[in-house]
């Protein structure tokens, strides 16, 4: 399919990809704690019929360093320039980072149709990085709604990687002992993702070294259910935390951190995943082949 893409300065930074002619269908794409303006994986999902949206949210002008307090009106901006482009079906399609801002959306913003979350969280995390003030302590959430604070778990700063210093770190277990330390906090700050009406797709890892992004995906998946509503998880025992979609290539090796997972096993969980992936952002639309 032809597709069109053009840079997007208003308001916020960014690429739009659509097909030739339009679609009702929109999508925003939103990175993890990379950053970075998800180009290619907007192509992908332009060239299904969908037009896509992926926007820079930290780290540009007039925006904090680091994902430290980030309002998430700004992502309902972006749904405005979808919508602007006549899309009538709102996606938000986030890995890790990303996932963990997509979900809160869907509960804020009623105009979220439809949630695909690849390696999630189920609670809301303290800053990663610098915020406006370019301070990173004290620990503060990573996400406000309408100025307010969204409640967040914050880090056991007691721990250390096991990992020789100059390898790469697997961050899972700083999580999963930062959830027990504060486990009072953890409570308060679930994503109560079982209040939104958008349909929810979660896609995970059971090697994530990062997080327990599977683990997270069957928290989220059995509020939902305990809710009268459904969500889908899709997995893979061998996968880490960076699935790749169809056409995307290998991730880019990190000299920092250990994602887990194989570039073989992180393909072939894109690859189960994304006949799932179009189906729930496209909803009940026929899309172009």
């Amino acid at each position: 399919m032809e597709i069109v893409e053009r840079t997007i300065n208003a308001h916020c930074e960014g690429v739009m990809v659509e097909p030739v002619g339009g679609s009702t269908v929109g999508v925003l794409v939103l990175s993890g704690s990379s950053g970075r303006i998800e180009t290619d994986r907007c192509r992908l999902l332009a060239r299904t019929g969908m037009t896509a949206l992926s926007i820079r949210w930290f780290g540009g002008d007039e925006q904090p360093a680091g994902i430290c307090e980030i309002p998430l009106e700004t992502f309902s901006t972006a749904i405005d320039l979808l919508r602007a482009k006549g899309a009538e079906r709102i996606g938000v399609l986030g890995v890790s980072k990303g996932a963990e801002a997509a979900l809160l959306l869907a509960i804020h913003d009623p105009r979220v149709d439809a949630v695909v979350a690849l390696s999630p969280t189920s609670v809301a995390w303290a800053n990663v990085g610098p915020g406006s003030d370019g301070k990173t302590h004290p620990y503060r959430s990573s996400w406000t709604w309408r100025e307010k604070p969204v409640p967040f778990v914050s880090y056991d700063d007691t721990w250390a990687p096991t990992e020789a210093q100059g390898e790469p770190t697997a961050c899972r277990t700083h999580y999963e002992r930062s959830r027990q330390t504060y486990d009072e906090a953890a409570r308060q700050a679930v994503i109560p993702i079982e209040q939104s009406t958008a349909e929810i797709l979660l896609v995970a890892g059971g090697d994530d070294e990062m997080w327990p992004s599977l683990v997270f995906a069957q928290e989220l998946a059995s509020r939902r259910v305990s809710a009268g509503r459904t969500a889908k998880v899709i997995s893979a025992a061998d996968a880490g935390h960076r699935p790749r979609l169809p056409g995307e290539g290998l991730a880019v090796p990190s000299h920092r951190f250990r994602y887990g997972g194989t570039a073989e096993a992180d393909a072939g969980l894109g690859a189960k995943a994304w006949p799932d992936i179009v189906a729930v952002l496209a909803g009940p639309v026929v899309l172009g082949s």
